[in-house]
């Protein structure tokens, strides 16, 4: 009969294999399993495949095959040590540890003959010691079990963060280069614009009633694209943590007023009504007075954009307890509850039917949260769903302190110059280098012009220009080394050099400073900007 538990199972071996029946018999009538073995080898096999104990007499262990069941009861697990009962007269310590078996660590002396409630005591007793034996054993495999599950578990961790790491890797690569394609685009795409800039400059100086209002037109929407160009190296900058602040201290209605100018272009196209509501009171803050003006510029633009036509805008200040709160309500398309926050995403675009389609790049409201909060405050969309317009809450802490005068708010047209000044204009592209020698030319400057580094320090030298406009990207000579070898002739130590560049990053602001430029502008620059930079510079002989 086959046991279905033989880890509870005696292994019975006697010389007779009567008396290994009757033994067997015995811890049967006693609820105990065995199976009586006739030679060792059986015994052995039987072992192999798993048993509670043994029950040997000294017959058997010292026989000459004793040392098959020896061998077998080493092969066992490190957890296992199979109790071995032994049948044995004068059992004592004369007795004790004559052969291999007997020396066993697992062996019970029973002196023989036994009573038989003694033999079945010392059997349960085994089984119990076995049966310790097999929760060790199943706690053991429990634990290896485990310790393969968190080594598998351990090694897809780190094939996980192997792949994280090439894919982070991967995604630093891919901001980087998309930083800087973005400059790049950015450069690329103001040099076309410089000469179209200056070329307006150079009509509008010269226009009259018919074609005023084409080129404002055109003025406008080149603006709008610097504008565009600027939104989406503000969005790189800011990501990655490249975007610097000029705080000072200054009265908001500045920036509201300025706000507002920029934005007229689209109220008057859209037919919207504009309110703006200020307090008696001046209201100051500390912060990027250019920035905050942004971020105003942002929200009644967003708000012209999703008005139709002939609607309403409202622009309100106030302030409360500590902070200065600004909201721009309009009665445009409105937002659906459940995207009041998806607005201020990157890139997020709120769909509107084909007809009604407003284009953009979708990163406006994206800057405006992030400006805001640049300085210390938070803005929030509320709406009552389609159809029902939109308000935009913005909270910037309050100033108490008076406000300074910021003099580079104020307009500089480029024709205020004091005396006749001689101006160098390099640039590659002749498009641009001539206008802008025409624009100069038109306010009252000496102009002369060069297309690359050498011919610029040959015309310097020639005629001592009191400044230079000097573009960064020269072929073969960059504009740094024209600016060094320029400060290195003596009679040019002190010219004014302005660099005009299409890099327009804080980096390349502070690398022309560092090289010996004066004054940093990017393209395009409007007559205005020169000026005020001309202007700055009037103080050169």
């Amino acid at each position: 009969m086959s046991i279905s538990t033989p880890d509870q199972c005696v292994l019975v071996l006697m010389p007779g294999v009567r008396d290994a029946e009757r033994a067997s018999q015995m811890l049967k009538e006693a609820g105990i399993a065995s199976r009586p073995c006739s030679h060792p080898s059986e015994l052995s096999r039987e072992l192999s495949g798993g048993a509670g104990a043994l029950l040997l007499t000294e017959e058997i262990v010292r026989s000459d095959e004793a040392g098959e069941i020896a061998r077998a009861l080493r092969a066992q697990e490190p957890w296992s040590l199979i109790p071995l009962l032994l049948l044995a007269r004068d059992v004592g310590p004369a007795s004790v540890k004559r052969t291999e078996l007997e020396q066993y660590p697992g062996v019970t002396m029973l002196d023989k003959p036994v009573r038989a409630r003694a033999l079945i005591e010392a059997v349960q007793s085994a089984l119990r010691a076995r049966a310790n034996q097999l929760q060790v054993r199943d706690l053991l495999r429990e634990r290896e079990r485990q310790s393969a599950e968190l080594a598998e578990q351990d090694e897809k961790l780190r094939a996980a963060l192997v792949t994280l790491s090439k894919q982070a890797e991967q995604l630093r690569l891919r901001d980087s280069l998309k930083d800087r394609f973005l400059a790049t685009l950015a450069h690329e795409l103001r040099n076309p614009l410089a000469p179209i800039t200056s070329g307006l400059s150079v009509f509008e100086a010269c226009a009259d009633s018919r074609s005023e209002r084409t080129l404002a037109v055109m003025r406008r929407q080149v603006s709008h694209m610097v504008r565009l160009i600027d939104d989406l190296l503000d969005v790189s900058r800011i990501t990655t943590g490249k975007l610097e602040l000029k705080p000072g201290r200054f009265e908001l209605r500045s920036a509201i007023e300025a706000a507002v100018d920029s934005s007229m272009p689209a109220f008057n196209r859209g037919d919207h009504a504009l309110q703006v509501d200020l307090p008696e009171e001046a209201l100051y803050l500390v912060g990027d007075q250019t920035r905050v003006a942004q971020v105003l510029s942002n929200l009644l633009n967003n708000a012209s954009k999703y008005t139709p036509q002939g609607g309403r805008i409202e622009l309100r200040v106030r302030k409360e307890g500590a902070e200065l709160v600004i909201t721009v309500r309009d009665d445009g398309v409105g937002i659906p509850p459940d995207r009041l926050e998806e607005v201020f995403e990157m890139f997020a675009q709120i769909e509107q039917p084909s007809d009604r389609s407003q284009g953009g790049l979708g990163i406006g409201l994206a800057l405006v949260r992030r400006l805001v909060e640049m300085h210390g405050g938070s803005v929030v969309a509320s709406s009552e769903g389609r159809g029902k317009g939109s308000t935009f809450t913005v909270r910037l802490p309050a100033e108490e302190a008076a406000a300074e005068v910021d003099p580079s708010s104020e307009k500089a047209p480029l024709s205020v110059i004091t005396g006749r000044r001689r101006v160098l204009v390099v640039d590659d592209n002749e498009d641009a280098r001539e206008l802008l020698a025409v624009m100069l030319e038109q306010a009252g400057y000496e102009t002369s012009t060069a297309e690359d580094g050498p011919s610029a320090l040959e015309t310097a030298a020639a005629n001592s220009p009191n400044i230079v406009i000097l573009d960064i990207g020269l072929p073969g000579m960059s504009g740094y080394e024209v600016a060094a070898s320029l400060r290195r002739i003596p009679n040019l130590a002190k010219t004014a050099i302005i660099a005009l560049s299409g890099w327009g990053s804080p980096e390349d602001k502070r690398r022309a400073l560092d090289a010996g430029f004066d004054v940093h502008l990017t393209k395009p620059v409007f007559a205005e900007e020169l000026g005020r930079a001309l202007q700055s510079l009037d103080h050169v002989n």
